[in-house]
């Protein structure tokens, strides 16, 4: 547990003062837990705490009841002020039973006298072999130091609701609003916002439940906390990465998403399709994930602006259509929410394995530019930024966000529209005559976009190989020319990128490079470190094609350089690994090429957040060899 900042008395009640804490509801599929955890994170924020949510999510879609590998919930980060990321290990954990609290035993993920709400059932289950297991587990846990607290909820909910299991999850977010002294009527107010298109007896019954967990926190505990708020400046948005994804579509005047489902980024498409109509855009549903790409890339040809949102597996298939608009220069956005691989590989868990894929996926020669988001914010501003540039350059923009950023809630400004978000309508007018559809321009490659019907702008798309007028190439010098021009697009791109920022003083002893939703516990870190008088600092990637300006130079002036990445890279510590065969991570091995700097690199692929104390010894490691 975090330090108290000072602890109070009221009455026989203790009334502690924490900077932070980290809670975690857990349960089986279906229990409820990850809504109460959503919700709890909503109120902390609407009270003026910074918060991270982070889903607890198994790998199987149903797993068996009662199972170690099946925990299913949320592990709300909630602070005094920003908060940039998950954190380190759980504080307090509310567990629906004590085998998915021993999952996350298992994962290391309590910290040394974690407080447990254990959902006591158990104990008296008429099934020998469970209520053994229950005891023998409470009995383990408060043997490794752990305080334990047995918590009714479904004795309790039974007073309440013919079918306890469906309550529970509401009764413990009124126990948890107790412990932190959230104001009810803020809880009470959240639960009508949840269930608003539910019957109003449904909000009825949730709010009584919500205030029996709030009674019995009352009158049941000798302690709570309080984490000081501050109320934000400005209005907020407390919302997760899928959906200030599809925000950021509708804000930049977008108006076609075609799809296919996958994990994690269907949530995006979901929401887009309950309110994408309402500013005239249209969600479209194909048969598979080929299909979903040519679509979007036809109603681009068409002069829509379309973005096409899948992960990892979806973004394989589309590789030969998304050649195709790269061949074609046809302006396209493509969301990859990446996820374990290779194949299947772990859909619910995080990873940052599609870099090298989004950038040299496509056979042959295909330029793309790719960004990814670093914050939940930064969903929103990427796809901003991307519908501009695919349509200003005619090209593939890639988006990568993640599997953390996807389903992780924070609070940020809300944003004001800004009519610079939307690209000028199209210019139909018709074509000066002579003028050609693929007129490269021999500084920057670039050239006008036609449209099917515009007058004089008739001309052939195919896969093929083309000249200036779209004609098949037969001229072997043809190929080389428009190879020429689609690359130099990225050049000119590059020409208007600025030079990252340095988190830290300008040079050091050691510089980490980050890119993607490692950015938050990356500089958590680093500023905890740079506290201690260390010389670290960092920069994080936003563009990774092309790069932006100044890295190198930027990278010279500290004495080492490091990349911090959740995608594989070999250990130098494995017997047989040496300079000669290591696999370096994939932003490590980029820079390496690029800058022709010696770049070492730290990684790990455990299917969660890098946490910040994880880089703190890393860093403290690197410092220090």
């Amino acid at each position: 547990m975090n330090a108290p900042e000072n602890a109070s008395k009221a009455g026989n009640k203790t009334i502690t003062t924490l900077k932070e804490h980290i809670v975690e509801i857990i349960s089986d599929s279906g229990e409820g837990a990850q809504r109460c955890g959503q919700s709890l994170g909503s109120i902390a924020a609407r009270m003026g705490n910074g918060i991270w949510t982070t889903e607890i999510i198994p790998a199987e879609i149903r797993p068996p009841a009662r199972s170690v590998a099946g925990a299913s919930g949320n592990r709300i980060r909630i602070g005094s002020g920003y908060i940039t990321n998950g954190g380190d290990q759980t504080d307090l954990v509310v567990a629906f039973n004590e085998q998915v609290l021993l999952g996350r035993v298992r994962a290391r993920e309590l910290k040394p006298g974690c407080i447990i709400f254990l959902e006591s059932m158990w104990r008296k289950h008429t099934d020998l072999n469970v209520s053994m297991a229950y005891i023998e587990a409470h009995d383990r846990l408060l043997a490794a130091g752990h305080r334990v607290i047995e918590f009714p909820m479904e004795q309790e909910c039974q007073l309440l609701n013919a079918d306890p299991k469906r309550g529970k999850n509401m009764f413990a977010l009124g126990m948890l609003c107790y412990l932190y002294s959230f104001e009810l009527q803020m809880a009470r107010d959240q639960i009508a916002l949840t269930f608003g298109k539910k019957a109003q007896s449904t909000i009825d019954a949730n709010v009584k439940l919500l205030e029996a967990g709030h009674h019995w926190g009352e009158t049941h505990l000798d302690f709570s906390f309080c984490i000081p708020a501050t109320p934000a400046a400005r209005p907020q948005i407390v919302t997760n990465g899928n959906t200030a994804l599809a925000l950021g579509v509708m804000a930049s005047g977008m108006e076609l998403c075609s799809m296919y489902p996958i994990t994690p980024a269907t949530s995006a498409s979901h929401y887009l399709s309950e309110v994408f109509e309402q500013v005239g855009g249209i969600v479209h549903q194909a048969e598979d994930e080929i299909a979903a790409c040519a679509f979007a890339i036809g109603a681009s040809y068409a002069s829509k602006c379309t973005v096409t949102i899948t992960s990892g597996p979806g973004y394989s298939l589309k590789q030969e259509a998304i050649g195709l608009a790269v061949m074609a220069e046809i302006p396209l956005v493509v969301v990859n929410v990446q996820r374990g691989g290779p194949s299947t590989g772990q859909p619910t868990k995080v990873e940052q394995g599609d870099l090298m894929c989004a950038i040299f996926g496509s056979h042959g020669d295909a330029p793309k530019v790719v960004m990814a988001a670093a914050t939940i914010e930064d969903c929103f501003y990427s796809i901003i930024t991307a519908r501009k540039i695919a349509e200003a350059f005619n090209m593939v923009v890639v988006v990568l966000t993640d599997a953390s950023l996807s389903s992780s809630q924070q609070p940020f400004n809300r944003p004001q529209f800004n009519e610079s978000w939307l690209a000028p309508p199209f210019d139909q007018s018709p074509v000066p005559e002579g003028a050609r559809a693929y007129d490269w321009d021999a500084t920057t490659g670039l050239a006008r976009r036609f449209v099917p019907g515009q007058p004089g702008g008739m001309h052939t798309v195919t896969g093929l190989a083309h000249d200036r007028d779209s004609h098949v190439a037969y001229d072997p010098d043809i190929n080389q020319e428009s190879l020429r021009a689609r690359s130099l697009k990225l050049a000119a791109l590059q020409k208007t990128l600025t030079v990252p920022e340095v988190f830290g003083e300008a040079s050091g002893d050691l510089l980490v490079v980050g890119w993607g939703s490692t950015k938050g516990g990356i500089e958590e870190a680093v500023e905890s470190l740079r506290a201690e008088g260390k010389k670290v600092s960092s920069i994080h990637l936003r563009f990774l094609q092309p790069m932006q300006p100044g890295i190198k130079e930027i990278m010279q002036r500290f004495k080492t350089v490091m990349t911090i990445e959740t995608n594989w890279s070999d250990s130098p510590e494995e017997e047989i690994i040496d300079e000669s065969n290591r696999r370096y991570s994939s932003l490590a091995t980029l820079l390496r090429s690029r800058c022709l700097i010696d770049v070492d690199c730290w990684s790990e692929v455990r299917g969660q957040p890098i946490k910040p104390s994880t880089i703190r010894r890393i860093v403290l490691a690197k410092l220090n060899t």
